[in-house]
């Protein structure tokens, strides 16, 4: 790396030691999945903190708040949050997602209004896409939005399902239909929706680990400006697939170190207990090492891709890779615990680590894109077979 990948990375590094203490030193390892309820309001406020340092959008242009890191430095940088085992992102949906999307589609107007409070983290975002009907099939969304020309608005009725975090956000992007008898990808539109109004409901979902990430939201006349939508009006389809292609950068290598360090701990329990004297689990516990360097290794390929500016089918070769390795991590950690994983460690579902990765694994390899998904992406549009069948 260049020395001055070396020295963003070292002022980071220096800055997290000096700052995770005091007030914010109990929050190292909170609020990571399964536990995203964890300390909500104090990991809100170290993120408000790092805002005020100038370390929340490095990666964006300086003109709209960031640093202008470089892709390297960004890696960097999610590598070093990582190791110092800082608390989860509250913001990570405005900032990686929806901030890049409205650098890209949005209007002057929009991104002097969101982006500055993005980079603030005086507004939290949640992603409005999947529905009952259109989760994987996104094409199917059911959401529509009529433009009431009288008071300058859209209006909103529609589901929309496992919307992550609504019910700690302040706004939602949402894909809904604009043109009425409009089918599949046509006629969408993408709109910024106020999520404290009349007409919003947001109910939360119990999940395996008795958490509630995802919620179900539910727009009954709701309404926002004209000018909040996206791009053109049926043009929703185009941005929305955009901001997917966001989704899957710089973070990953972050994300590498949080599996190494519960790979790891697991390798340290397996010592302890015993369980690493079976030679099967000694073998499983090979692989899930051999396994994370692949990965991490795919991770390097993708960048290379993006920084070319032409990425290639790495996100979703690299999406089943880790989703698949992460599930089948939790299920060898419950053997690794043997019969003691069966037992909550206190009433009424009070789960341990290994527990709550075992439970929260299961949706890896469904949420982001479901491993079916990626497989038919791969195989039609990077292989180029014939499509699946469908009615």
């Amino acid at each position: 790396m260049s020395s001055s990948v070396e020295e963003f990375r070292s002022g980071f590094r220096a800055w997290l030691r000096a700052n995770l203490t005091g007030e914010f030193a109990g929050l190292r390892g909170r609020g990571g999945p399964g536990r995203e309820h964890e300390a909500f309001a104090e990991r809100l406020a170290w993120e408000r903190h790092m805002a005020a340092a100038g370390w929340t959008c490095v990666g964006w242009p300086e003109e709209y708040g960031g640093r202008g890191a470089t892709l390297e430095q960004q890696v960097a940088c999610h590598e070093e949050y990582a190791l110092a085992d800082a608390p989860a992102r509250v913001g990570h949906l405005g900032e990686q997602l929806l901030g890049p999307t409205l650098m890209a589609f949005g209007t002057p107007e929009q991104r002097e209004r969101f982006l500055p409070r993005i980079v603030a983290v005086d507004e939290l975002w949640c992603q409005g896409y999947s529905e009952p009907d259109a989760g994987s099939d996104l094409a199917n969304v059911r959401t529509r939005a009529e433009l009431d020309h009288e008071a300058g608005e859209w209006v909103v009725t529609g589901q929309k399902v496992w919307t992550s975090l609504a019910h700690e956000s302040d706004w939602c992007f949402v894909v809904a239909r604009t043109e009425p008898g409009s089918t599949r990808h046509h006629g969408l539109s993408y709109l910024l929706v106020p999520l404290d109004q009349p007409g919003v409901e947001i109910r939360p979902i119990t999940q395996l680990t008795g958490t509630s990430e995802f919620n179900e939201v539910f727009f009954d006349g709701a309404r926002t400006a004209a000018g909040n939508i996206v791009g053109a009006p049926g043009e929703g389809w185009q941005v929305a697939m955009a901001t997917l292609g966001f989704e899957r950068g710089v973070s990953t290598l972050g994300q590498q170190v949080g599996f190494r360090r519960e790979l790891e701990s697991l390798i340290e329990l397996a010592r302890r207990n015993g369980a690493a004297r079976d030679p099967l689990i000694r073998d499983r516990i090979a692989r899930a090492w051999t396994g994370l360097e692949i990965i991490r290794c795919n991770a390097l390929r993708m960048l290379d891709g993006v920084a070319a500016g032409a990425p290639g089918p790495e996100a979703s070769i690299g999406k089943i890779f880790w989703a698949t390795w992460h599930r089948d991590l939790g299920e060898l950690a419950m053997d690794v615990r043997g019969a003691d994983g069966m037992t909550a460690v206190g009433a009424p579902y009070d789960l341990d680590d290994w527990q709550r990765l075992f439970l929260f694994s299961r949706a890896d390899t469904i949420y982001a894109g479901s491993n079916e998904i990626q497989r038919n992406i791969i195989a039609e549009r990077v292989l180029g077979l014939p499509k699946e069948v469908r009615p």
